[in-house]
């Protein structure tokens, strides 16, 4: 096809064919009604290397069907990202973290290889020793620098159960200092937090084990159970601390069934005990149905009066950053997930040379701050990431200027690798193709 593409004097630039409306992203990309659409129907998985402990799939792989696949086998990936859809191609062009990202860092940290097909149309594989620079350059790009057409991913072994402990805690600066205390032990697996007002969270950590103890054994993910941050709330409201022993495949799809949150503002009576037994296999609709179905006033109000924003800072502005979510947009909960951002070249590293301990917040919501206008506020959120050397994930909106978006993200390799390997006429650039401005 982008041979094709070619031979047909490339006139416009080349997306993927996947429907816009299929995407985990909120955003519906107008772009693909004017780019000339490549179809990659690429979904699966290829190889177990059990030898080599990595695993070689095809871009269109979900998470839930990679643990599905590889579970049975006893094996796993260090970083499973929450939700069920998320494809291994969403998760490496843009990003993926999940509890376990303050050993593993994010999903594109736990690939070994790419295989891209490029703008000339040839094939190509990179890795951290081939064709190192696009093996580097490929994360973040949105699909800017090539077509996606299968990736190499660690594995490591999995166990049946996560023993997990919920620990309320009081105070924002009780809940900072808990929370990074927590990141920087590796003896946790998982390290999550969950803050329901600016001053009560529940940190929560997990451990892989076998051993379960039968009386505590808890399957979060059966379709009748109460949704999983109203049942952490419970540990706060009662003021307690608590284990549980979860499967974890249930645990690695913990937030699944309530999208996070999000299902309270689409089904207000999703939690009700009755609704769930009854109903509960019915949910979560597929987010591509919510969006296949919802006229363009509905997705206009989303866009005034909801929020869906991860913003990755360092650990060390924690508090500084929470108070500024609770000032700027006051939606809670907010969801804390640590992770350990090595000095790899590429788009987002940290500002010294030395890997850092960075937290995604993220903000899932309808803001109850007072004013709040979704532009204003967002633009005022983004110059306070820039500020602190934090990074935006670009599944969200994104209000900045070009200027300020190359200000928050390292250009230099991506721009030499667009200008080498002649991307600027195949693909948009990055910035044009996500960000609000460029858009309208």
């Amino acid at each position: 096809q982008v041979r094709e593409w070619k031979d047909e004097g490339s006139k416009r630039y080349m997306c993927t064919g996947r429907p816009g409306w299929l995407t985990v992203s909120l955003r519906v990309g107008k772009y693909k009604k004017i780019h000339k659409n490549i179809m990659i129907n690429l979904m699966d998985v290829l190889e177990v290397d059990s030898e080599r402990q990595v695993v070689l799939v095809e871009p269109l792989v979900t998470m839930g069907q990679l643990t599905a696949h590889l579970n049975p086998m006893g094996w796993t990936i260090p970083v499973v990202p929450e939700l069920d859809d998320l494809t291994v191609g969403g998760l490496i062009m843009g990003t993926g973290i999940e509890s376990s990202s303050h050993i593993y860092g994010l999903f594109q940290h736990t690939c070994v290889a790419y295989e891209l097909v490029l703008a000339d149309g040839s094939l190509v594989r990179c890795s951290p020793t081939e064709n190192s620079d696009l093996f580097y350059a490929v994360p973040w790009s949105c699909g800017t620098l090539g077509f996606l057409v299968a990736a190499e991913i660690k594995m490591i072994p999995a166990k049946k159960y996560v023993k997990l402990h919920y620990e309320p805690v009081r105070g924002l600066q009780k809940i900072c200092e808990k929370f990074t205390e927590e990141s920087k032990k590796k003896e946790n697996s998982f390290v999550e937090g969950l803050l329901y007002s600016l001053e009560e969270a529940v940190i929560m950590t997990g451990v892989l084990t076998d051993e379960a103890e039968q009386s505590k054994i808890n399957r979060i993910g059966n379709y009748y159970k109460p949704w999983f941050f109203k049942h952490v709330e419970k540990y706060l409201k009662a003021d307690r601390t608590g284990i549980e022993y979860i499967p974890s495949r249930h645990y690695y799809h913990r937030h699944t069934r309530s999208i996070f949150w999000e299902l309270q503002d689409i089904i207000p009576f999703g939690n009700n005990p009755v609704f769930r037994y009854l109903f509960g296999w019915m949910v979560p609709p597929k987010i591509s149905l919510l969006k296949l179905t919802q006229g363009e006033a509905i997705r206009k109000l989303y866009e005034q009066h909801h929020v869906v924003q991860d913003m990755l800072v360092p650990m060390k502005s924690l508090e500084k950053s929470i108070q500024t979510f609770h000032v700027d947009l006051n939606v809670y909960p907010l969801w804390l997930c640590p992770f350990i951002l090595p000095n790899n070249p590429g788009m987002v590293h940290p500002k010294g040379d030395e890997a850092e301990l960075y937290v995604d917040i993220g903000a899932y919501g309808e803001p109850k701050r007072k004013q709040f206008e979704a532009r204003a506020s967002m633009r005022q959120m983004e110059k306070f990431v820039r500020s602190v050397h934090g990074f935006q994930m670009l599944y969200a909106d994104c209000y900045m200027t070009r200027e300020e978006f190359w200000d928050m993200f390292d250009g230099s390799l991506y721009h030499k690798l667009r200008e080498e390997m002649n991307c600027k006429d195949a693909f948009p650039e990055v910035y044009d193709k996500i960000c609000k401005a460029a858009r309208h």
